[in-house]
């Protein structure tokens, strides 16, 4: 497994463990429906949360949430509908982002973006 790999899977761990702590049922993790893949589908109550991490050893290049663009949203919410129907759910849907910085021998900074976007034409 590639460097980027395990820190993304490490940042997945880290925000499934930071939405349990707050309340939320993870229903699935690395969700995959054709090109669509989403990292956590959680449950707050009857709301269903699709969340994307992104997880960076810092913000040298960026802020880790500013890497889901139009197209990523796109890909996201394709894969929400997917969801949806596949298990003929019809609850509220949230969109959120969650982004980690994870630097060596720090804690790791994670922000949780309720919320985050409403994709346009999924």
């Amino acid at each position: 497994m590639g460097s980027g790999n395990k820190l993304g899977k490490e940042g997945e761990a880290l925000a499934a463990a930071f939405l349990g702590k707050k309340g939320y049922e993870i229903l699935e993790r690395n969700w995959r429906s054709g090109h669509s893949e989403i990292d956590l589908i959680a449950r707050q109550g009857d709301l269903i949360v699709f969340v994307e991490v992104k997880t960076r050893k810092n913000a040298n290049y960026g802020y880790p949430e500013e890497r889901v663009d139009a197209a990523k949203q796109k890909f996201l919410a394709r894969g929400a509908r997917d969801y949806l129907e596949k298990n003929k759910l019809d609850n509220e849907i949230r969109f959120d982002i969650i982004s980690i910085i994870k630097a060596a021998g720090r804690v790791p900074e994670i922000y949780h973006i309720p919320d985050a976007f409403f994709p346009k034409n999924a």
